[in-house]
């Protein structure tokens, strides 16, 4: 018979508004998934900055004069601000934050372009961001979700569990890439090898047996202790990291990351300066209309589809899908996502977007936005509390990772393998994911392979027009460096 307590708790403000009951989940589950996903996405308040100052624009200047503590603090501040929306507007227990790979291209392709600042690459993302805002709130976005079959929204959740699979054990270094012609290997030439390797796999371990006992608090549990661990055995064996200052590995048994230290101070004084520093249209006199328009649309295109193959994957975890494969208020996801997306080029910390680390969190037991809420909030105080954040190496989030991949892949037995037309798409789609280390070549590609089986069987009325469409996108976006080529540009 229920308590007073627990019949005033399910009746609470909080639990009507995020509907917690409803979904079958309680108030401690979505605390503990929101601690889940922010501890296995936290490497981005120090990742983020190291990617955005390793090279100068095209004027020899450093985003933020090389400061990476402005970084993180606006890194942080987008992250938990975007996250918290997320959960309040749209009721999904999704984290958001800057973009991996989206970053790396304003770095590496955007910034340097000459006569570009970092002010007007930022404001390439912004106008990104805007126009996928236009696309959601048209109607387009949402309608292209639609369009995709169920099986193919099936293999795209399991390919991302295989795509989070490897982040995970390459993160941890426990598969790395060797000097030789084969792509990678196990740990250092072959071998696991050095004490962060033990503490990935003590910490693999920890959340497989709590999970297996179904105790709750696995995932968040595992994270926790390994942490200590770490903290414990770089006090005693003072291990330190990989990389030197130049990014260079001299340390190959060390700590990926993060070197997991008691710090000095718990607090700082976050710096938000950077906000703001973006030139909107700078962009277009620098480098010529055509090349503004291909370089939105490569970050768009990446952006598009990494979030539609996110929402579903971490959907289909939490079973919040409908018999199409389609999440709750999808058009809500994908108005704050792209916001996001503006918000994090206004803050001059590139694209924000969903992160499939929040898998962890929905593997935790989050079923609702209460988790992003609680989520975003932890990213709010780590505007503050950046040297607590610091204390969790790669091989302490990491196992979270694997185990939520493996969640991720029982799912592949809702393909039908034995029909071509959807078994080769689907397999592509798996497959390509890790092997190429993007979500978008894995969608693209499964995308191109179902509309070209389905052309060749004669059954192209089958396919929806928009899926012939999207294919032609994804087509370009396969085939844009012969075309700034052919264009000169």
């Amino acid at each position: 018979m229920s308590t007073t307590a627990e019949r005033a708790s399910r009746d609470s403000a909080v639990h009507r508004y995020f509907r917690i009951g409803e979904r079958g989940s309680t108030v401690g589950r979505e605390v503990r998934g929101g601690l889940a996903t922010f501890f296995t996405m936290a490497y981005i308040v120090v990742l983020n900055p190291l990617i955005l100052t390793s090279v100068p624009d095209s004027t020899g200047e450093y985003l933020a004069g090389g400061d990476v503590a402005m970084i993180a603090a606006a890194t942080a501040l987008v992250a938990g601000l975007m996250t918290v929306l997320m959960g309040v507007v749209a009721n999904y227990p999704l984290g958001l934050a800057a973009g991996l790979g989206l970053n790396a291209i304003v770095t590496f392709s955007i910034a340097g372009l000459p006569g570009m600042t970092w002010a007007d690459a930022m404001g390439l993302v912004v106008l990104e961001g805007l126009i996928i805002l236009v696309l959601v709130l048209t109607g387009f976005r949402e309608a292209v979700f639609y369009a995709v079959p169920a099986q193919l929204k099936i293999a795209i959740s399991v390919g991302i569990g295989l795509f989070i699979t490897i982040v995970g054990l390459f993160d941890a270094g426990v598969v790395r890439k060797p000097g030789g012609p084969t792509p990678v290997e196990l740990g250092v030439g072959g071998f696991l090898a050095g004490w962060p390797t033990l503490v990935f796999v003590l910490g693999l371990v920890t959340i497989v047996v709590l999970y297996a006992r179904q105790i709750q608090g696995a995932i968040l549990y595992g994270i926790v202790g390994a942490t200590a661990l770490a903290v414990i055995l770089e006090s005693v064996l003072d291990l330190g990291g990989q990389t030197n200052a130049q990014g260079e590995v001299v340390n190959p048994t060390g700590w990926g990351l993060n070197v997991p230290e008691l710090p000095s101070q718990l607090a700082t004084t976050p710096n938000f300066g950077l906000l703001g520093e973006f030139n909107l249209f700078g962009s277009i006199e620098r480098i010529g209309i055509v090349t503004v328009v291909l370089l939105v649309f490569s970050l768009m295109l990446a952006d598009f589809f990494d979030t539609m193959g996110t929402m579903v994957a971490v959907g289909a975890e939490g079973d919040l899908l409908d018999e199409d494969g389609n999440p709750p208020n999808t058009r809500r996801i994908l108005i704050v996502d792209s916001i996001a997306a503006a918000a994090g080029g206004a803050a001059s910390v590139s694209s924000n977007t969903s992160y499939i680390e929040s898998a962890a969190g929905v593997g935790e037991g989050a079923r609702t936005g209460l988790a992003s809420v609680v989520t975003g909030v932890l990213f709010l105080l780590a505007t503050f509390l950046s040297p607590l954040v610091a204390m969790v190496p790669y091989e302490a989030a990491t196992p979270a990772l694997v185990v939520v991949g493996f969640l991720m892949m029982q799912q592949v037995s809702g393909i039908d393998w034995k029909d071509m037309e959807i078994a080769f798409p689907a397999f592509l789609t798996i497959v390509l994911m890790p092997f190429t280390y993007s979500i978008t070549a894995g969608i693209g590609a499964g995308f191109l392979a179902y509309c070209l089986l389905k052309l060749v069987r004669g059954r192209a009325g089958a396919v929806h027009p928009l899926m012939w469409f999207i294919a032609g996108m994804f087509l370009i976006y396969f085939t844009l460096d012969p075309i700034r080529d052919l264009l000169g540009v």
